[in-house]
């Protein structure tokens, strides 16, 4: 197992640690309900420092992008990050990323921990334009200081105006003392907030003067299962669980991600999957009754039968109402359609839903 750059922090915090994507991570502090409260109503931070970072430079650094991933990065300009998925050749995912525009003919890829390796493999086979790429995984730290009150609270570490840092856009400057920090605004929690990415020897001074910083706002740690309902509550994907290599962009939802305007790998099948449409979807649903839907549950019919399974399913702290996500027929993924999640051999009643669950 590794360790990131602040793992004696998270020791010395209390937190719980536990195996996570090849790293010791620090799961909770004080309770997944409290954590996610707090971001939700102020500022907390995560260390997300296992996340994988890849570098590519040179004038076929768009091509190469373009070729590998669904989204269309021409559009982007410097300053600008776009979500975007890695497809396979069956019509899968390889993973989903970050594709940010650092400079004209440099790009910096943001994937997930446990694939860094996979996505590695996976985009340098089909570097045959000559693309200098680098693996800069294990070099970076990153923090993600989330919620309503992080531009307040961070405002006096950067001469960057951090309200002026629009979704989905990232500056790179001073924070904290160090210059050449990249400050993101492609949150994870739909709580608002922005991503520090730093070097592995600068990150555990800028942890300590956030906390300074936010120290007046109820700044506060939280670990990465709290992570996990927050990005349940908006509806966002989860690599392993909601989207893996057997689930296609369109079923999963992410057709918005999926620009046929380009080729790309698997373009053709994926593009004649649009027109036909989708045997299966990706569908949001609440439970009826008071109980909690788990990943790998069934999910079935009136009638008892098995129609799909549960990939991701919480109690949601926001709302205090069992929420998850799941594939099932299209047939069933019409919102308000009645479904049934079988929980201990009981089949609960719920409803098909609107993204997101939470509303601000």
């Amino acid at each position: 197992m590794k360790n990131t750059a602040l793992i004696s922090i998270h020791e010395n915090l209390g937190a719980k640690i536990l195996p996570f994507a090849g790293y010791n991570m620090p799961i909770l502090y004080e309770g997944v309900n409290a954590e996610h409260e707090t971001v939700r109503n102020s500022v907390g931070v995560f260390d997300v420092s296992h996340m994988g970072e890849f570098f590519l430079k040179g004038p076929e650094a768009l091509d190469l992008i373009q070729k590998v991933t669904s989204n269309d990065a021409s559009t982007l300009t410097i300053g600008r990050a776009q979500y975007s998925c890695l497809p396979n050749n069956e019509g899968g995912i390889v993973d989903d990323l970050i594709v940010y525009k650092m400079a004209e003919e440099e790009y910096l890829l943001v994937v997930n921990a446990s694939n860094i390796d996979k996505d590695w493999d996976w985009i340098s086979s089909h570097n045959n334009l000559g693309v200098t790429m680098e693996n800069r995984s294990d070099d970076y730290s990153l923090l993600a200081i989330q919620g309503p009150k992080a531009v307040e609270a961070m405002q006096s570490l950067s001469s960057i105006d951090l309200s002026q840092i629009a979704y989905y856009h990232f500056e790179v400057g001073d924070f904290a003392g160090f210059n050449d920090v990249i400050i993101s605004a492609t949150g994870y929690t739909g709580s608002g907030g922005f991503e520090i990415y730093c070097k592995n020897d600068q990150v555990e001074a800028i942890w300590n003067k956030v906390f300074e910083a936010g120290a007046a706002f109820g700044i506060k740690p939280i670990g990465l299962a709290a992570r996990d309902t927050l990005r349940l509550e908006m509806g966002f994907c989860l690599y392993g669980n909601d989207i893996n290599d057997t689930t296609s962009p369109l079923e999963a939802g992410l057709g918005w991600i999926t620009k046929f305007t380009k080729e790309f790998t698997n373009s053709e099948n994926l593009k004649k999957q649009k027109e036909n449409g989708v045997s299966r979807k990706l569908i949001a649903f609440e439970m009826q009754e008071r109980s909690v839907p788990r990943h790998d549950y069934e999910i079935v019919d009136a009638n008892g039968t098995v129609i799909g399974v549960v990939t991701s399913g919480t109690m949601s702290p926001s709302m205090n109402v069992g929420i998850g996500l799941g594939y099932v027929p299209t047939s069933f993924s019409a919102v308000d359609s009645d479904i049934y999640i079988r929980i201990r051999k009981n089949d609960v009643p719920a409803k098909v839903v609107k993204l997101p669950f939470y509303k601000k």
